[in-house]
């Protein structure tokens, strides 16, 4: 009996070329997760300040708050781009696993070096280059990926490390916004200030970007 091929599932395969592919994807990585998170750092305020969604977007504007909708695109991203890519990218989940945790390394890095020459100047820093120290550490976490998945393939203990390692990251983004430790990194950092306010704020008139109705 013929089946009908129509019926038959689809099996994806590899590229022609496939570390041509995946640089495609890695750049795509870049602009996505500089999209998402984006995005995400308004999204409480749109959702009218709902709680869940405090756990997604910037709740104040402190580093680790912005670190958080970083690692939340990098996560999103990865899941799906592994539906396209499992097939013949190495080490897939090792890759992602230091990309998440590359992003926010290389944000803070480059956040504070440029705000330690900029401060001492004009007083302040500017949204340009705020933004482009998170493109930076994107660049550099997928970039880092891109490596890993190009390398041979390792055994089935390094997946299982990456999993493990994304898994305890995500318990971290999910905790440390209700419970942040009172150091720098987490301290409301508005107009390049630290306000000593940490987590979600009492009153967010103040810090308002779009005009309430």
């Amino acid at each position: 009996m013929t089946r009908d091929p129509a019926t038959q599932p689809r099996i994806r395969t590899a590229p022609a070329n496939p570390r041509r592919a995946l640089a495609l994807w890695q750049l795509a990585a870049v602009a996505v997760v500089t999209l998402i998170a984006s995005l995400l750092h308004f999204a409480y305020e749109l959702s009218g300040f709902w709680t869940p969604m405090a756990q997604f977007g910037s709740v104040n504007e402190s580093t680790y708050e912005h670190l958080k909708i970083f690692f939340w695109g990098g996560l999103i991203f990865a899941l799906i781009q592994h539906a396209y890519v499992k097939e013949y990218a190495n080490n897939y989940w090792v890759a992602k696993a230091v990309a998440l945790a590359v992003t926010p390394l290389g944000i803070i890095v480059s956040f504070y070096f440029y705000l330690g020459i900029v401060l001492p100047i004009w007083g302040r820093g500017t949204l340009a280059l705020d933004i482009g120290t998170g493109v930076f550490g994107v660049v550099l976490g997928e970039w880092l990926a891109y490596r890993i998945m190009v390398s041979p393939q390792r055994g089935s203990t390094s997946k299982r490390r990456g999993l493990a390692a994304i898994a305890i990251m995500t318990v971290l983004a999910i905790s440390l916004t209700w419970l942040p430790p009172r150091m720098f990194l987490f301290e409301n950092f508005y107009g390049y200030e630290y306000s000593g306010d940490y987590g979600i704020l009492d009153d967010y008139t103040p810090y308002l970007v779009f005009e309430p109705e």
